[in-house]
C-alpha cells in the first residue's frame, strides 16, 4: 500500500489552511459534534486510521531500498547496492565533493541531481573568482 496523503477538514476552503500552498497543509484531527470528515461522509478526506499503516517489509524504503543519510564523502562507502543515498543538511562546498565523489562512482543520490548541481555550483564558483578580479 502507498502512502496515503491525510489532509484537513476543509483545507481548500480557506488560503491559511493550505487552500494554494502545499506546506502549509497541516494534519489536524476532525472534532466536532457535526463534523463530516469525523462522521466519515463520502467525497470528504480521509482520516488517519489504523490499517492504513505500510507493511513492516517495506515501511522506511524507498524504491525498495534502504536510505543512507549522506553528510561527508566517507559516508559514501556505506553505499551498496540494496541502500540509496540521500544528502543530509550541509554546505555548498561539502555537497560539491560529495556529487563528484559520487558521479565518479555512479553511485545515484535520491535528492540531488548530480549533472545539475555540478553545473550550477561550477557557474557560482566561477562569478565569485571574476568578481574578485
Amino acid at each position: 500500500m502507498s502512502l496515503k496523503l491525510f489532509q484537513r477538514t476543509k483545507f481548500y476552503a480557506y488560503k491559511r489552511l493550505g487552500a494554494g500552498q502545499k506546506s502549509k497543509r497541516k494534519y489536524r484531527r476532525a472534532t466536532g459534534r457535526h463534523n463530516k470528515t469525523r462522521q466519515k461522509w463520502r467525497g470528504r478526506p480521509p482520516m488517519v486510521e489504523i490499517g492504513y499503516k505500510n507493511k513492516c517489509e517495506t515501511r522506511g524504503l524507498i524504491n525498495g531500498k534502504n536510505p543512507i543519510l549522506i553528510y561527508n564523502v566517507e559516508d559514501l562507502k556505506n553505499i551498496g547496492k540494496e541502500s540509496i543515498a540521500i544528502i543530509g543538511k550541509i554546505g555548498n562546498k561539502n555537497k560539491l565533493e560529495i556529487a563528484r565523489e559520487a558521479k565518479a562512482k555512479n553511485i545515484i543520490i535520491q535528492n540531488l541531481n548530480i549533472d545539475k548541481f555540478i553545473k550550477q555550483a561550477e557557474r557560482k564558483l566561477n562569478n565569485k573568482t571574476e568578481q574578485k578580479k
